[in-house]
Parts: structure tokens; sequence; C-alpha cells
């Protein structure tokens, strides 16, 4: 990727590349515009192609006066911002986990335990991977625990029509509320955030961004966010023990 996007990389922090994720910074909505262009445009006339469902972007308003209209859109699909796509695309990578092991999971003779294990291992971090940035509403979080709960309703051979309460569920496989297991995410990362210097850019984005979320997940589990500057102490107030 470095080698074949050498002529259009800007300086950092303007451009930075992990692995095959790149990050695109600029001072408006037209030069984040211009910049998702260019880049397809080469890598496309390369082979590769950018993904349009992937694609997303953070607005972070360090200007309390400043305000810019219009949207961010790669190839005419304009990024509203929201995680919709995102929320279903985690759970159809969770499912997709799911499959590919349910010769195992769906065999009696495997303890439910281990049943259990499996998923907290495999298929929850691919339904969690990258929510620790989400700023979820009560919808995102619904998805999430209905799909959660057919899956491990499902590896246990009962359906709600069994009346089997979701508590007792959870007790026999060892799995705690993925709602729970998703703020314990975000607050570890907010805790990360919180530790850099108070000049470093990525506090004002993603605090902008999650804002609201984060304060509402501190003031549920009534947790200081002051706390976060001792990492031992944030992190025995944020774990979630599986049952």
């Amino acid at each position: 990727m470095d080698e074949v996007t050498r002529d259009i990389q800007g300086d950092i922090p303007w451009c930075m590349l992990f692995a095959d994720d790149v990050v695109l910074v600029d001072e408006s909505r037209a030069g984040v515009n211009m910049k998702l262009e260019l880049w397809r445009h080469m890598l496309e006339s390369r082979g590769f192609r950018l993904s349009r469902t992937k694609t997303e972007y953070m607005m972070c308003d360090f200007s309390p006066t400043r305000y810019e209209d219009g949207d961010v859109s790669l190839e005419g699909q304009v990024k509203d911002g929201d995680i919709d796509e995102d929320v279903r695309h985690r759970i159809s990578a969770g499912w997709l986990k799911w499959r590919q092991a349910s010769g195992v999971l769906c065999d009696r003779k495997v303890p439910q335990r281990l049943k259990g294990k499996f998923y907290r291992t495999a298929i929850r971090p691919a339904m969690l991977y990258g929510a620790k940035c989400w700023p979820t509403k009560r919808r995102h979080v619904q998805q999430l625990s209905v799909a959660e709960m057919r899956m491990l309703r499902w590896f246990c051979g009962h359906t709600r029509r069994d009346r089997v309460r979701n508590e007792d569920i959870r007790d026999r496989v060892g799995v705690a509320p993925i709602e729970e297991k998703l703020i314990q995410h975000r607050l570890r990362w907010f805790e990360h955030v919180q530790r850099r210097p108070p000049e470093a850019p990525v506090r004002s984005g993603v605090l902008k961004r999650g804002d609201n979320t984060v304060k509402r997940d501190l003031k549920e589990w009534n947790i200081a966010k002051e706390l976060a500057v001792d990492r031992s102490t944030w992190r025995l107030a944020i774990n979630v023990s599986e049952p």
C-alpha cells in the first residue's frame, strides 16, 4: 500500500497509513472529498478498491462558531456518520463466525460452558470489532442483544417458545450481556484517550463524537471520569465478569 500510493501521500497527520487502513485529514469536507476521489482513482487504477460500506468519517469541531454545510461522499455514496451499517455489518460478521463453527456449537456432546467460551473468544469479538468508538443508540444495542441471544439459545437447543429466561441461558454458557461488554469496550478506550496529552487531537475528536454516549455510560455505572488517570483502578471499575 505504501509503495502504490507514495506519489499521493501527504505529510503526517494529513495522511496516515495503518496496514491496509488509510486516514485522510483535511480542514474542510470539500478537501476530504477531493482526497477521497484522488485515492479512489489511484487505487482502482492499480487493481484495488476502496470499500464503500466501511469508509467512515469523523468531524472534529474545534471552533464553536464555524459551520460548514455539505456531505462527505465516495463516488456519490454519502457518508452520514451514522453507525446503522456498521452494526449490521458486525452482526453479519458474528453470524459468519457462528456458521463456520456450527458443527461444534450445535453438537449436543459438547459442554455448553465450552460453547460459551468459544463464543466469547471468536464470535463476540467479531461483533464488537471497532465498537469502542461507536456513538450507539438504544436500537443499536437492541440489535446486538437480539442477535447474541439467538446464538446462545440456538446452541443451547432452546427457542423463545421454551420460555427459558435469558439470565438462565447466560448462566449455563457463562456469557455476560453484550450490552455490558460494549460499554466496557467503550470505557476502556475512553481511559486510553484520557491518558493522552490534553493537546492531542484524538482527545478532542473522540470526545466530540461520543461525548454523550460516554457520559451516559459513566452515569449508569456511577463512575467518575477522574478515575481514568489510574489504570488499575479504572480497569477494576469497568470490569464485566462472565457468569
